[in-house]
């Protein structure tokens, strides 16, 4: 696959290889500056549901029913718009997915990123 998708926490700084940065949290990092955080675009309803946010509250324990119930989020139509509409606006770019989780190994931008090389 020609094109890629990472993902970044929004606390490492930004590098011109991230090429197109999408902001993927539903609420703003903590602790960063507007001004701070360079991004292209801030996709907060690609974010899990409030109410799933809620509920996995970054316990690994919840991992495997979160990552099944946001998966079946994102398979939703509108969201399936909202993937391809994403990509259309990378203009064939790598896609930077940035997010504030302390937990590189159990977060929703994994997830996500997954769901965009699908389709990439």
């Amino acid at each position: 696959m020609s094109k890629s998708v990472h993902i970044k926490r929004a606390y490492e700084p930004a590098a011109t290889s991230d090429g197109y940065r999408v902001l993927v949290d539903r609420l703003w990092p903590r602790g960063v500056s507007k001004e701070d955080l360079p991004y292209d675009e801030w996709c907060k309803d690609l974010a899990p549901s409030p109410a799933l946010r809620k509920w996995f509250g970054h316990k690994v324990e919840n991992w495997d029913q979160f990552r099944d119930s946001y998966e079946s989020e994102l398979r939703d139509p509108e969201q399936r718009e909202r993937l391809h509409a994403l990509i259309a606006s990378a203009k064939g770019k790598r896609i930077t997915l940035i997010y504030g989780a302390r937990d590189p190994d159990h977060n929703h931008a994994l997830i996500l990123a997954a769901e965009l090389e699908g389709l990439y």
